[in-house]
């Protein structure tokens, strides 16, 4: 009888072609998140925080209607209906993110406010260190602890070498949105429902909730290249960064993937310093430090595969 041929280097190959379409999708989705700091900066000089996210997900809606209708529902994964905990991952990471985010947005300096909010690969990390059972939890942990010193770093650093330039509402706004990011980074992938089918729901009940947050300001609506740039921010940021962000997160998990997040704050933190935003060698001094906690992870994940 003829003996089986291996099947492992086919296993390897799949799992390479894999790693390699789930980065491209995530470092797709990091170059969009990149520009969410500059255009909702200009947005906000002019414009209540409502009608930005209005516009937000109204986009975000469409263009994830779109996937979803273009595509053929009968044969995604989860097509027999949503319970209640996807839709409340789908919730806190659409809506929680994107509220608080812009909130901080509208209360601190934004080069502040986007540096914390993207703290979010560090507490994925954190995550992979208590749920994961990594190899070498105590220098993981150390390689963690070196990431949030960066954080306070940035902070202390990011403007005029003073600590918290901004109210306090906006500083807890920043944090809370990482820890939905980082809350809906860890559950996506572990959720057998298609990105556009989970995220759909959640930005139209951002729309309605938007909706009414507009009727109460009640002030002069976008018009013009600012509607564009508020409808941009929706379609690109918020609907294509987070479905490409939910495919990478389908492919490869939560671990290596989310080390690519950590190009967000460096990407969005250079272009805010382009249009006149200051940033220190203190804050720069934090970032390589939060770089560097994130790539530790990210290289004791990919070890402890290979080993597996």
């Amino acid at each position: 009888m003829v003996e089986p041929l291996d099947r492992t280097p086919r296993r390897f190959l799949w799992r390479g072609a894999g790693s390699i379409s789930a980065l491209a999708l995530a470092a797709g989705a990091v170059a969009l998140w990149s520009t969410n700091a500059l255009v909702g900066k200009s947005l906000l000089a002019n414009h209540p925080v409502s009608h930005v996210q209005l516009l937000q997900f109204a986009g975000a809606a469409l263009v994830f209607a779109l996937i979803r209708f273009a595509g053929r529902p009968g044969n995604s994964p989860g097509a027999d209906g949503l319970t209640l905990f996807p839709l409340a991952v789908g919730f806190v990471g659409l809506v929680g993110t994107m509220v608080l985010q812009y909130v901080a947005f509208a209360s601190m300096p934004v080069i502040e406010a986007n540096l914390v909010a993207y703290t979010w690969p560090l507490m994925v990390a954190a995550a992979v260190i208590v749920f994961d059972n990594p190899r070498r939890p105590a220098l993981l942990g150390l390689a963690a602890a070196v990431g949030f010193v960066g954080v306070a770093l940035v902070i202390s650093g990011g403007r005029d070498h003073s600590w918290f330039q901004g109210d306090l509402t906006g500083y807890a706004a920043a944090f809370g949105s990482a820890l939905c990011m980082a809350f809906y980074s860890v559950a996506v992938g572990r959720l057998a429902i298609s990105p556009d089918r989970l995220l759909l729901p959640s930005s139209l009940i951002g729309v309605a909730l938007a909706f009414v947050w507009c009727a109460r300001d009640g002030v002069a609506w976008p018009s013009g290249a600012d509607l564009a740039l508020g409808l941009y921010l929706g379609a690109g940021p918020m609907g294509l960064g987070y479905y490409l962000w939910s495919r990478a997160l389908k492919l490869e998990g939560s671990g290596r993937v989310a080390v690519v997040a950590y190009l967000t704050p460096i990407a969005s933190t250079l272009l805010l310093t382009l249009s006149g935003e200051r940033l220190t060698m203190t804050a720069i001094a934090g970032a390589v430090l939060v770089i560097g906690s994130c790539l530790a992870v990210g290289l004791e994940r990919s070890e402890a595969e290979n080993h597996v």
